[in-house]
């Protein structure tokens, strides 16, 4: 049987060192909150569900942070290079990738993305900022230049990323990145009693 391999990837939750777009907005300490309160809840949801094998890559300086789960560091390089490289290092089989950022994802989202790579070679999850807040390959030698080119952090990375396929992707559901003040006082606005 071919692996399944989940990658969270995530910052050690210090002051200042997470969610600075969004700290710009509403503080360095509200977005620390924000940012442990949905890492715990990321990891808690995925990291020990038995059909996958979770990794954590973490950005340099994490320590030996966390201590219950396989972990890497993320490559040096922009956006696309550390993904790329994740999305490739694991053994064998299909490979998702999610960041430690999007509130409310769940077991089924995860599942759903490993049956679209049953379909196709690439499973994005669109984000609801024209971004996408996850990226899957059926293994590790499709889609070899899937992020060459990317407008990151605007609304066209995800379809500079398509436009990159030689044949279309597959789609999980669409979920909200929380990266701005906008972003959060929508989730925040959804959340509050």
């Amino acid at each position: 049987m071919r692996r399944r391999h989940l990658i969270i990837f995530a910052k050690p939750p210090r002051l200042g060192r997470v969610k600075r777009r969004l700290a710009a907005d509403i503080g360095t300490t509200e977005a620390l909150r924000f940012y442990r309160r949905n890492l715990a809840a990321t990891l808690r949801m995925l990291g020990r569900d038995p059909r996958w094998q979770c990794w954590l890559f973490l950005d340099r300086g994490a320590g030996r942070w966390p201590r219950n789960l396989p972990r890497r560091l993320q490559a040096r390089g922009d956006l696309g290079v550390r993904m790329e490289t994740a999305l490739r290092a694991l053994p064998q089989g299909s490979t998702v990738l999610i960041g430690s950022d999007i509130p409310g994802v769940s077991r089924s989202d995860i599942r759903h993305a490993f049956r679209g790579l049953g379909r196709s070679d690439v499973v994005f999850g669109p984000a609801e900022d024209g971004g996408f807040w996850l990226v899957g390959l059926a293994n590790s030698r499709v889609a070899p230049d899937l992020f060459k080119g990317v407008r990151w952090s605007t609304e066209h990375a995800l379809a500079d990323c398509i436009g990159n396929l030689v044949r279309p992707p597959s789609f999980a559901a669409t979920k909200c990145d929380v990266d701005n003040g906008e972003a959060y006082d929508r989730w925040f606005g959804a959340v509050a009693p």
